[in-house]
């Protein structure tokens, strides 16, 4: 008898879509979730078998109805948009929809992942430490980061109650960078940024820093590479993880000249960085360092060594060529 399938949201989604290829790979059946126009419109996608496809407004009800019964849900889907300042928005499409997605999965008895975000850490003022019991405690810079802060504190207090999946597990990610990201297009990587420019032009932009003690290019993230990612979702599926939220990166904070360095080193060509000023719509709201405490998940049991920054770039660029060309 043939498995059931993983209903995966956000399923034409740059994670998303590589959870579906890893899917493809395992040979597991999908639902894919997510607007049908992005699955024939993002040809970075193009192979891959997304299954049955259902509108995002349109699951719960399939879900309640019996016309899909998954074997776990994988909740990618959301509003990234850190720039997106729509509270009410937010709050339905990151909040509620989660909220009705964990329900089911509790009423049916089965595995619930889902995405929450670094955002929720703010400026990092607190730290980064995925401690529960200070998750209270985050002042996120935007209201997307809010939206995942309040899913998390009420995933949370449900398990508390006894009102939860009977495997859950959400992760803060970090930085993720990785091949089908393109129809992010001004929220995409770095990476992806600095290979286009470096093709175009030879040169790079990066946002100069506003900030006393910290030099143009000097910001740190934690960037963790999307198939790091992938793989620590399945352990989240297959160990499975009981309950929690963790972060999810490297647990090693880069500069983005590290970045863009492994970029040009990953096409062969000559180091060449412009600064310019950050935008003034998301000035404020800049993070200048990130960087993942990963104590929780190394003690729930995954040990996978997280790639480094320089492999994971090459990698990357490797596979943008061979889809899109080299000149």
């Amino acid at each position: 008898m043939a498995e059931s399938p993983i209903v995966v949201t956000g399923a034409a989604g740059f994670i998303g879509a590589r959870f579906v290829e890893s899917c493809n790979a395992r040979g597991r059946s999908v639902v894919s979730v997510d607007s049908p126009s992005y699955f024939a419109e993002r040809s970075e996608h193009a192979g891959l078998e997304f299954g049955q496809i259902i509108e995002p407004g349109a699951i719960v009800d399939a879900l309640s109805a019996g016309t899909v019964e998954p074997s776990a849900i994988v909740h990618l889907g959301a509003c990234t948009d850190t720039t997106e300042l729509r509270v009410d928005y937010l709050t339905e499409v990151n909040l509620n929809a989660s909220q009705q997605l964990w329900s089911y999965a509790t009423k049916a008895g089965i595995p619930f992942v889902y995405a929450s975000s670094a955002a929720t850490y703010g400026g990092g003022e607190n730290g980064y430490d995925d401690d529960p019991e200070k998750f209270g405690d985050l002042t996120p810079l935007n209201p997307y980061g809010d939206s995942k802060l309040q899913f998390d504190i009420w995933a949370r207090a449900e398990a508390t109650e006894g009102r939860c999946p009977p495997a859950w597990s959400g992760f803060k990610f970090f930085n993720v960078y990785g091949f089908g990201e393109r129809h992010k297009v001004r929220m995409a990587s770095v990476v992806l940024q600095a290979f286009d420019q470096i093709r175009e032009r030879g040169s790079v932009r990066l946002f100069r820093s506003h900030r006393d003690g910290i030099a143009d290019g000097e910001q740190k993230r934690d960037f963790i590479y999307v198939v790091d990612v992938v793989d620590v979702l399945w352990f989240a599926l297959d160990k499975p993880i009981r309950s929690g939220v963790f972060n999810l990166g490297s647990g090693k904070a880069r500069t983005f000249l590290d970045l863009v360095r492994a970029t040009f080193s990953a096409l062969g060509a000559d180091e060449n960085v412009e600064f310019i000023d950050t935008p003034e719509d998301i000035r404020e709201r800049y993070q200048y360092f990130t960087e993942a405490t990963m104590d929780r998940l190394r003690t729930a049991g995954y040990e996978r060594p997280f790639t480094e920054l320089e492999d994971g770039v090459r990698a990357y660029v490797e596979r943008l060529l061979d889809v899109e060309g080299r000149d």
